[in-house]
């Protein structure tokens, strides 16, 4: 049984089983259809039209075509997320992005009397790439660097992990414009891409000020007080191995080179043309994903890599999102079957018969909810959206939930669950590089938690009245 049960807290397996139990379902669940409209280029389900069809039951053969089907439908989003693979994979190797952090690091580790904005200066950073592109497995390469850099600057394990893993964290949940959220969630809610940026970034910025402001309180409180932190014990042995003592830090070894620069200016430059591009001309996927193929060149060029680096460095960035991609077109059968088989629209009307009686803000703050469930098995942001978004934007037709509402209700509840499910494995990933027991980050975590979901709910009033 034990064995069983660990096949399928597999993600890829857990997402295939529960597409197979959709597509049985479609032999005794009531099959349904609600009519639809086109109305300014969107597809939209006619409240009150719901009727009973005739079954179309899914066998085997459906089921095993689905996954094809859904690489099929997801085509254009899939070649998106290889380019932005390509793209932080090139950067990366550049060696611009760790070096910048170690020098905003070492900045603060010089310059005691600034030594508190260390802590929010750091967050900040790995809360924009966050937001910006989706950083979020990578952090656990920067761990080791922050950990010893926390012991010494008199912190402890837990600041040096959180900085770069709830620091990423923070800005790929309440993203303006992450491409493996709001990006692909707009797409498939007929949207503009990254429109509603503006309330976004009010929202990304006052939860990283808060989660910051969390760490930094934390960290001083440790700082002061080691006793009172969660690794005391273990602290007092990594210090001891890093020879660190009365918090002196070694010299810097490192500096930003001309080259670093114009990687950053060309992914800066690259931004401002793809927002130029989306609010002038409306660039939908493929012309963003050109704009960042085009700064994925010009960064391994002045990054001055060689050809075969870059090519290496480009296929390895598509390689880590080779199972990003199978996961989105595994979570695209399961909404393939539901449709083909006319119960998406039954699922539709049940859901719709629950919160069609909650006021609008209401019923956005009880959709957050059901993706904060749906995130404990599908502990993946693109998975998800492709998932639920064809389920909960037409839901928030129906019951006048804004579609930009459903998807921050989406980007809150895909989020702030994954620091302390088991299933998230960058989660899982973090505490073993941290050697923090998961059942202790978990208390620990807790209070940050509640303030993370009650934040959600009270920011999804002002999306009401602004959507």
């Amino acid at each position: 049984m034990k064995k069983i049960l660990s096949k399928l807290c597999n993600t890829y397996c857990l997402v295939f089983v529960i597409m197979l139990a959709v597509a049985a379902l479609t032999y005794f669940m009531p099959a349904g259809q609600y009519e639809r409209i086109e109305k300014d280029g969107r597809t939209y389900a006619v409240a009150g039209s719901f009727h009973t069809v005739a079954p179309t039951p899914q066998g085997i053969g459906a089921a095993l075509q689905a996954p094809i089907k859904g690489f099929e439908q997801c085509a254009e989003i899939i070649a998106f997320i290889l380019v932005v693979g390509m793209l932080f994979t090139v950067i990366e190797r550049t060696g611009a992005v760790n070096t910048l952090i170690k020098k905003v690091s070492f900045f603060f580790a010089h310059h005691p009397k600034q030594r508190i904005l260390f802590i929010p200066t750091c967050m900040f950073l790995f809360s924009l790439c966050g937001a910006l592109f989706g950083m979020e497995e990578e952090t656990l390469i920067f761990i080791p660097i922050f950990i010893p850099l926390a012991l010494s600057l008199g912190y402890d394990t837990v600041v040096g992990m959180s900085i770069p893993f709830i620091g990423a964290f923070t800005g790929f949940s309440s993203a303006f414009v992450n491409p493996f959220t709001v990006g692909i969630a707009q797409t498939i809610a007929q949207l503009p891409m990254y429109s509603g940026w503006q309330y976004r970034l009010v929202v990304w910025f006052v939860f990283t000020s808060v989660v910051a402001g969390f760490f930094t309180w934390y960290g001083e409180k440790v700082r002061k007080h080691p006793s009172k932190s969660l690794t005391a014990k273990k602290d007092i042995v990594r210090r001891a191995e890093l020879n660190i003592v009365n918090d002196v830090v070694v010299d810097e070894t490192f500096r930003l080179t001309r080259a670093h620069k114009l990687v950053f200016l060309s992914f800066l430059a690259g931004m401002g043309i793809l927002f130029y591009g989306i609010i002038k001309y409306q660039w939908y996927m493929t012309e963003i994903a050109a704009v960042f193929l085009g700064v994925t060149l010009a960064a391994a060029y002045f990054g001055k890599l060689q050809l075969n680096e870059a090519t290496d460095a480009m296929i390895a960035g598509a390689q880590s999102m080779v199972g990003v991609c199978i996961l989105m077109a595994l979570a695209r059968s399961i909404v393939i079957v539901a449709t083909d088989g006319h119960i998406l629209d039954t699922f539709l009307h049940a859901m719709t018969t629950g919160l069609g009686h909650l006021h609008p803000i209401l019923a956005s703050q009880a959709m957050f909810g059901v993706q904060t469930i749906l995130n404990f098995f599908i502990a993946s942001g693109s998975g998800q959206a492709v998932l639920t978004m064809p389920i909960m934007i037409p839901l928030g037709d129906l019951v006048h939930v804004s579609r930009q509402t459903v998807i921050l209700a989406y980007q809150f509840g895909e989020g702030w669950g994954n620091p302390i499910i088991p299933t998230a494995p960058v989660t899982m990933g973090a505490l073993a590089l941290a050697g923090i027991t998961y059942t202790a980050w978990v208390k620990w975590f807790l209070k940050l938690e509640i303030i993370l979901v009650v934040l959600s709910l009270l920011l999804l009033i002002p999306a009401y009245y602004i959507w």
